[in-house]
């Protein structure tokens, strides 16, 4: 019998899924896109293109026994449930799995201590109070099978240190103390896959690898794996950044991933940035 993923928002994050589940078979991905320009990538990929009008989202809903919500919040709030919310409401008790992907940006600045998904949602930026009202919103929904992924810095093909290493743009910014949490799209799509055959509705997750880490660090590595200068240092204070990636370092956690192995039994592809910078560079060769 095949099954229907409709992936609200379909990107990076979510093609990975995509990928696992049609080489799987068995398994029919809708993707949605706000430009028709996409249809022909999506297609390529595997992917049924819909477009983000209320009407064929709706009609991709009616088809779909799995959703994955990828769409982030905007100024007007969550706009998968602005679109179609009460579609998904009518939906909730036929629906077999709904997956959110949220950000573990909703625990805000911990000083470096680590947080499980027990821990406050403490956010204090903009992008971070949506992301926890988003939650919210989707959990308050009756009867909808809806599972919460807090998802670290993603990288993978294309978004890696690399470029910027060889180009000689990268700087190692220095705040003493700071670290970030990580996760290669593979392993997004492991978690997802996992949880999709065994569902707890209402559970969060923390989406991450096992080892917190400095961000100079990360490139450190990176340069050194391309045989390449360290990039220079620059304290964080002097640093010319934008205003976006300056609030990133306002935050200071490390995220434990223990319900990620415990309850849905993953083990990752990638279990710290040096597994997957490795693995990134295998593949560009």
């Amino acid at each position: 019998m095949t099954q229907t993923l409709l992936s609200l928002g379909h990107g990076f994050s979510a093609g990975f899924l995509a990928d696992d589940l049609l080489a799987e078979g068995g398994w029919r991905v809708l993707g949605t896109t706000r430009s028709p320009d996409k249809f022909d990538r999506l297609r390529a990929s595997g992917v049924e293109p819909v477009l983000w009008t209320r009407d064929a989202v709706a009609e991709a809903l009616s088809q779909a026994s799995h959703v994955l919500v990828s769409a982030a919040p905007d100024d007007d709030g969550d706009p998968s449930l602005a679109l179609i919310g009460d579609e998904i409401a009518r939906a909730a008790n036929r629906l077999t799995w709904v997956g959110y992907l949220s950000t573990t940006g909703v625990y805000g600045d911990a000083d470096g201590a680590w947080v499980d998904e027990t821990a406050p949602l403490n956010g204090q930026s903009r992008r971070a109070r949506a992301r926890i009202d988003a939650e919210a919103q989707w959990a308050a929904i009756p009867d909808l099978p809806v599972h919460i992924f807090r998802l670290a810095g993603i990288y993978g093909p294309g978004r890696g240190p690399f470029e910027k290493v060889r180009n000689g743009t990268a700087r190692r910014i220095i705040k003493p103390g700071q670290v970030f949490s990580r996760i290669h799209g593979e392993d997004i799509a492991r978690t997802l896959r996992a949880s999709m055959a065994r569902p707890n509705p209402g559970a969060a997750y923390n989406v991450c690898d096992n080892d917190p880490a400095p961000p100079q660090d990360v490139l450190a590595y990176a340069a050194e794996l391309l045989g390449l200068p360290l990039p220079p240092e620059v304290d964080f204070e002097d640093a010319d950044m934008s205003p976006m990636a300056r609030s990133f370092y306002a935050d200071n956690k490390r995220v434990d991933n223990t319900r990620l192995h415990e309850d849905l039994g993953v083990t990752l592809k990638y279990p710290d940035y040096k597994f997957g910078l490795r693995a990134l560079l295998a593949a560009e060769g």
